[in-house]
């Protein structure tokens, strides 16, 4: 099972309630973006054994799962680096990309295996999805105010040089925790 489906499937039932999922599709691939809540996220990596201090600093952020299907017949290409989450405004959100966290996490002491786990539970940031491969995790934002969208670019064929697929999705949004 591919690590986002395990994030999916060990998030508390109740907590998917929390938030709805936005989906996308085209011909060439299946989107799904699953907001997650602190309180979500801090439930899971607290049961993995993740450090108090830790988990306080990922409270911070926006986690927002996602699942990536390539529908189409050749390779497709992920790069995270051709992702840009943007306000109505056409202010940007920030994307915290997977090199931030290492040297945060071991300036912290964080035990190499809370490390390990909190790498695989991320989107990779680089990656070739063969025809109907899926993969998942979770991408991290600086959480802003309100809706935002996404535009990103694929490209297709083994080499990196094909047909280019841009995608748009409107509606992102961080979850937050219910009140009491």
């Amino acid at each position: 099972m591919k690590p986002a489906l395990i994030l999916a499937a060990l998030l508390p039932a109740s907590a998917s309630l929390a938030a709805t999922p936005i989906d996308y599709e085209n011909a060439d691939l299946q989107l799904r973006f699953y907001p997650r809540t602190p309180d979500q996220m801090s439930a899971f990596y607290e049961a993995r054994g993740f450090p108090p201090a830790m988990i306080a600093q990922l409270r911070d952020y926006c986690f927002i799962t996602v699942s990536l299907r390539n529908k189409g017949g050749d390779i497709l290409w992920l790069d995270l680096a051709d992702w840009r989450f943007t306000r109505a405004s056409g202010e940007e959100v920030r994307r915290i990309p997977r090199s931030t966290w290492p040297p945060r996490w071991q300036a912290m002491g964080v035990p190499l295996a809370s490390q390990s786990t909190f790498r695989w539970t991320l989107l990779p940031e680089t990656l070739d999805f063969h025809p109907d491969e899926r993969e998942g995790g979770n991408v991290i934002l600086v959480p802003p105010d309100g809706t935002f969208s996404l535009s990103a670019r694929f490209v297709r064929g083994t080499d990196r040089h094909g047909r280019v697929v841009n995608v748009r999705v409107d509606g992102l949004y961080c979850a937050e925790d219910e009140t009491p």
